[in-house]
């Protein structure tokens, strides 16, 4: 029995560092994935890439996925980890998700195993699995939005995602834009980055004023520390912008959309810090461009892509996405 799963990559539009708050995400499935085809068999799983040297080779019985290497199995040790499968797999995983991008590729390659594996449930269950295996592989908290969008793509559509129960809703993207995806030359890893420390930072402002997800500004003045003001006031704000984005999508008003996710980077830049000089010379190179309604980092910051929402063919420099559909497996035989 021959097994195929894919799980695409994502890109999000506007909404981040809001998802781990339980707050509002807006990203999109992309036509970019990872397959991988092979047949469950033995007592390991077992998979060689066409991006890397090294084959993952995981024991069925992995107790730390972060001690496997070389370091892309941990990944796929997070998975086995998770999944506990009663037989191995060995198969081959072919990619077409740039690395280091901010697209997802880790979140991608976490779904397909669980899909070649076996794992079944609905989208938000089979996500939150994926999400712990990352967690356990990468060490970083990470949200859920990424796995959960790979598996809950609809084709020409965005998602909202509240990441408080995990209802998605897809936000239909108007004929006349295009979604473009711009590398700045920074490649990043969360892992080692400041990502947990803004998480906790996040955490120690809940920690006064309850849910960031249900806050208002007038919340802001409880807290007297003003590093964790900035960070709740992202929060906030960025909640606001999604739900704004999706109002000003559905009126097909671009220019609106394109308003929100500058505001998005901005304060991405400034109350949340997680932008580089790259990142924002480029978004500021991008947005005086005719064609161009909005652009914004995109990945969760620390080095990454930028994304552009502009008229057809106004960018040409970067990698066009379009929305796609989620993650699916199947028996070739």
């Amino acid at each position: 029995m021959t097994i195929e799963a894919y799980a695409p990559g994502r890109v999000n539009l506007i909404g981040d560092h809001t998802d781990y708050t339980g707050g509002l995400v807006l990203p999109l499935a992309v036509q970019l994935g990872v397959t991988i085809t092979g047949e469950p068999t033995g007592t390991r799983v077992v998979l060689e890439s066409d991006l890397e040297g090294e084959p993952a080779l995981v024991p069925l019985d992995v107790a730390d996925p972060a001690a496997i290497e070389p370091s892309w199995a941990r990944y796929v040790a997070g998975v086995v980890a998770e999944v506990r499968p009663a037989h191995g797999f060995i198969g081959a995983v072919r990619s077409t998700v740039p690395m280091g991008m901010g697209l997802s590729s880790s979140a991608a390659l976490e779904v397909a195993v669980a899909l070649a594996l076996g794992a079944r449930g609905t989208a938000a269950e089979i996500a939150t699995l994926c999400q712990r295996a990352e967690q356990r592989a990468s060490g970083v908290p990470c949200g859920v939005m990424d796995q959960l969008t790979s598996l809950a793509g609809v084709e020409g559509h965005a998602t909202l995602i509240d990441c408080t129960n995990l209802t998605v809703t897809p936000v239909e993207l108007p004929e006349s834009a295009e979604v473009v995806v711009v590398d700045p030359g920074e490649p990043r890893t969360l892992a080692g980055s400041g990502y947990a420390e803004r998480r906790a930072q996040c955490e120690a402002a809940e920690a006064v004023v309850g849910s960031l997800a249900r806050a208002s500004l007038d919340d802001l003045e409880r807290l007297d520390d003003p590093v964790l003001r900035r960070r709740a006031r992202h929060v906030i704000t960025e909640n606001a912008r999604v739900l704004e984005c999706v109002r000003a999508l559905g009126a097909g008003d671009l220019a609106e959309a394109g308003r929100l996710m500058l505001a998005s980077h901005d304060s991405l830049r400034d109350d949340f810090e997680v932008s580089t000089p790259g990142l924002d010379e480029t978004v500021a190179g991008l947005a005086g461009r005719k064609g161009v309604y909005g652009a914004r980092l995109t990945g969760g910051g620390f080095g990454g892509s930028v994304v552009v929402l502009a008229a057809p063919g106004a960018v040409r420099h970067g990698t066009v996405v379009r929305p796609s559909g989620g993650a699916r497996v199947r028996t070739l035989r």
